[in-house]
Parts: structure tokens; C-alpha cells; sequence
């Protein structure tokens, strides 16, 4: 029997979700090997990189189309391998552009497909429903209400609750002083946390304007400034972004940052999420490509694009999208929240609600049972 299986992740939160389910799968059976496209996490967790997700971090309909070649040579490369191989199981890990394009390509050879965190098509494609229930063997989702949302459209699917509960709970935290100290930061002062983004596309995009704003922001309400950069990030590249240098690049410690910081301005993603879960007072900003943009906007269909207010059921965050990610209406928008003490305190209580509807820790633990026993099925 074979157990090599081959994992797609295309960005750094599936890396990272994709890393706990390969931890997971080795406990069940050490004998299980790795294959596919991740980033420094999984590897790490001893998987066999394909593609490293930093070659895959192209975002929208126009950046698509620009690596259509690099993408036909990316896929090809991964139909040779599970011929190879013999492959016959896949975990595609979000990333639905190409996840659902690769599916139909191994769907043909007869492979299983698992898909852990589903495409958002809740949002903006229930047309692509069909191509789920047709492609997908096996859809496990992290949020309980898509659960019912796949069942009622024929797809076999579980919840196994999200991973982050799990991921945040075991986290290895600095203490309070011990991370001020080593990052030399003023105890005396409030952290203002930018987080914008773990692809280099989107930081160009979200990066420049949102600076200005933080820093005046930082300096009026005498906070101090800190940027979180992703591990696939050079930190240097802030520094050349922008002509201000009032502020710290702290790498790979965003955890740390979600608890001690005050307030974040925050890009649209799971990033929103895991600072709800800390409650930590947020804005949500995101910008794309215009064409991008208007593609987008044309297709989706709830009146929200965060995460943490898709889970919440109503807009607990502020979300400042494409032109409104400026300098000004950052700063107002910000500043609003953090000139009243009484809506700043309303707005943690409210995002601590957050933990409550994710249900219960260990859905990477469930998610490799799952995927494990449909692995060995045919032993």
C-alpha cells in the first residue's frame, strides 16, 4: 500500500494549518511520507516541497493570467509525480483557484480528493458548487455553518471544528517583559500593531498608505508603532517602502503581537480571525488589483468580506476596502475607535464572542484521522 500523500497549500495560513495536520498524521503512523506545495512549515514537518508557496503568491483574476505558463508548469509537475509515485490520495488546503483546477486533473488518474478548509463559494460561487460535489471526496470545513450549507448540496462533509483554537492555545508565548525586552520596545507604552499581509503582493498594495496612518496615529496617542512581517517576508523591504522609520519590523512572533498590542490595523484574512481571537480591537483593510477588484465585487454575494465578521454574523470590525485603504480614512476610522474608551472596551467584548462559535479544539487531530483513514482505505 501506498502512503505517500501529496498536500497543496498555497499561502502562508494553509502552510501553517497544513504543518499541525502533517505533526498529526506522523503521530498516527510515522511510516506516512509527504509530498507537494507549502512553505517553510511543512517542510519543517519533513514534508518533500514540489513548489514553495512564495512561487505560488499570486493574487486575483489579473495576476493569474500574467502566470498562466508558470502555473500549466506547476500542475504538469504535479500529474507527473503522483503518476510517479503511484499516488492515489491528495489534501488540497484552500488556495481554490488552483486547488479546484488541480482537482479535475487528479480526479482523472482515480485520485482521492480530500479538501480541508473549503473555498469560500458560500460567499461568492455557489455556480461552483457542482464542480465540489463532482470533484471532492471528502470536504472537511473549519466553520460550523458551512457544514449544513455542503450537506444540503450533496457534498459528503464534516466539521472538525478550526484550527487555530488548537494552534493559539499551544503557542509557546514570551512573557510580557521578556518580549518587550527582547524587541526593545517601551514598557510604558501601548503597542499599535499593522499587520499588512504575508504576501508581497498585497503589503505593496496595503503597506504604504496604512504606514502613514499608523504613524500618525502612534504618535498623536503616543503608542508605539510596530510592523508584523510573515516569515517569507524580508523585513528590509518596509524600510524601502517608506521614507518613515518610527517604527519596529518584528518577524515570526505575530502571536505574541496579537496579545500584547492595544490595537491592530489588520488585512482582510485569517489573520483578522486569530486577532479576534485574542481580543484584540481591529480595522480590517484590504486593497487588490482594480480589475481584480471589480471581478470581485461583481460575484460576492454577502455584504462583508472578513473573516471575522463572516463568523461573527454582523460587522464587529470596520473594513476599509481598496480606495478607502488611504492614509486619512485609516487614521479617522482608527481614531474614532481609540478616542473612546467606552467603544474600545465594547469592541473586545465583542470579539471575544468569537471563540465560543469555533467550536472545540483539536480539529487537526480529527482532520487526520479522517484523512488517514481514507488513505489506507484500500489495505
Amino acid at each position: 500500500m501506498n502512503k505517500e500523500l501529496l498536500i497543496i497549500a498555497g499561502e502562508a495560513s494553509g502552510d501553517l494549518h497544513g504543518a499541525s495536520l502533517i505533526r498529526e498524521l506522523k503521530s498516527i503512523d510515522p511510516s506516512v511520507k509527504f509530498i507537494g506545495i507549502g512553505g517553510n512549515k511543512m517542510r519543517s514537518q519533513g514534508m518533500e516541497l514540489l513548489f514553495h508557496i512564495n512561487q505560488m503568491a499570486f493574487l486575483g483574476f489579473a495576476e493569474v493570467l500574467k502566470h498562466i505558463p508558470f502555473i500549466k508548469k506547476v500542475q504538469n509537475l504535479i500529474i507527473r509525480e503522483v503518476i510517479s509515485r503511484k499516488i492515489d490520495t491528495v489534501v488540497l488546503i484552500d488556495y481554490p483557484g488552483f486547488n479546484l483546477n488541480i482537482a479535475k486533473k487528479l480526479k482523472n488518474l482515480d485520485v482521492k480528493v480530500i479538501y480541508y478548509i473549503s473555498p469560500q463559494i458560500w460567499a461568492w460561487g455557489h455556480g461552483r458548487i457542482k464542480k465540489i460535489k463532482k470533484l471532492v471526496d471528502k470536504m472537511m470545513v473549519i466553520l460550523p455553518f458551512e457544514e449544513e450549507f455542503f450537506r444540503n448540496a450533496g457534498v459528503n462533509v464534516e466539521y472538525v471544528g478550526h484550527p487555530l483554537l488548537e494552534q493559539i492555545e499551544n503557542y509557546n508565548y514570551l512573557s510580557r517583559d521578556d518580549f518587550f525586552r527582547k524587541f526593545s520596545l517601551d514598557i510604558e507604552r501601548e503597542i499599535l500593531l499593522l499587520l499588512p499581509g504575508s504576501r508581497l503582493q498585497e503589503v505593496k498594495r496595503i503597506f504604504p498608505e496604512s504606514i502613514k496612518a499608523a504613524c500618525r496615529l502612534a504618535e498623536d496617542l503616543k503608542m508605539q508603532l510596530v510592523v508584523a512581517c510573515s516569515s517569507d517576508i524580508d523585513e528590509q523591504m518596509f524600510f524601502q517602502m517608506t521614507d518613515k522609520r518610527n517604527f519596529k519590523v518584528i518577524k515570526e512572533h505575530t502571536y505574541d503581537l496579537y496579545k500584547y498590542a492595544s490595537f491592530g490595523i489588520i488585512k482582510s484574512g485569517t489573520s483578522t480571525l486569530e486577532a479576534a481571537l485574542f481580543g484584540l480591537p481591529m480595522i480590517l483593510v484590504y486593497a487588490t488589483n482594480q480589475l481584480t477588484y471589480l471581478i470581485g465585487k461583481s460575484v460576492i454575494k454577502i455584504d462583508k468580506i472578513g473573516l471575522v465578521n463572516i463568523v461573527a454574523g454582523k460587522k464587529i470590525v470596520d473594513e476599509l476596502i481598496q480606495d478607502d485603504v488611504n492614509e486619512n480614512k485609516i487614521y479617522e476610522t482608527s481614531m474614532a475607535i481609540l478616542s473612546d474608551p467606552g467603544k474600545l472596551e465594547s469592541k473586545r467584548s465583542e470579539l471575544r464572542s468569537i471563540h465560543a462559535r469555533l467550536g472545540q479544539k483539536g480539529a487537526s487531530k480529527r482532520c487526520a484521522l479522517l484523512v488517514y483513514e481514507i488513505l489506507t482505505r484500500k489495505c
